[in-house]
């Protein structure tokens, strides 16, 4: 079975992002180019908390919305988040409205702030647990054992729904690995962009 397809601009694609120009976009542009830039990784693995059960087009459509409703992801606004601000996300419509995933950004950014008081930044926290063996791309797990490892030590560090598969969603995206499709216009370019990119220390 090939996890690619030819779309109408003669583009060899990963199978996943049919359907819609914003799903092609963010697969061209974004998903598996390498990040080290906090507030980028803080909104990611926000996001992919409010996917978990639902898919991530839905919150691809949603990302300005959230984007607006969490002051742009910057954790140490979010972290200054009460019960005010609880109730008013959880009646914006324009976001997923689920009371538990919200208490959880607002709660993570607080952890996240702790993580750069100890580590630096939340970059050189993250990118400690880029696999060492590089993906084919052919048979892309659900998790892994560094997905694991970094989730084991999140919930210790006591964030909330980052469990491992979540977490491994977080690294395809962010460029810890490279699972775009073989044949995948796209694959040579992030790797390109993974072999410049020096993980921050």
């Amino acid at each position: 079975m090939s996890h690619t397809l030819s779309f109408a601009d003669g583009q060899d694609r990963c199978f996943w992002c049919q359907g819609s120009p914003l799903y092609v976009h963010y697969h061209d542009h974004e998903w598996g180019f390498p990040v080290a830039d906090d507030r980028r990784l803080f909104e990611k693995l926000s996001l992919e908390g409010f996917q978990s059960g639902l898919s991530w087009y839905t919150i691809l459509a949603k990302r300005e919305n959230f984007r607006a409703a969490f002051a742009h992801f910057d954790f140490d606004r979010v972290a200054q988040f009460g019960q005010a601000d609880v109730e008013r996300l959880v009646q914006d419509a324009g976001i997923v409205r689920h009371r538990g995933k919200i208490e959880a950004v607002i709660h993570n950014a607080r952890r996240a702030q702790e993580m750069v008081a100890q580590e630096g930044s939340l970059a050189a926290f993250f990118w400690r647990y880029m696999p060492g063996a590089p993906s084919t791309g052919e048979a892309v797990p659900a998790q892994t054992a560094e997905s694991q490892a970094l989730s084991r030590e999140l919930k210790r560090r006591g964030w909330k729904f980052v469990g491992p598969t979540t977490v491994y969603a977080f690294m395809q995206a962010m460029g810890m690995v490279n699972d775009h499709a073989p044949g995948c216009a796209t694959r040579a370019q992030v790797e390109q962009a993974r072999a410049a990119f020096n993980p921050p220390r």
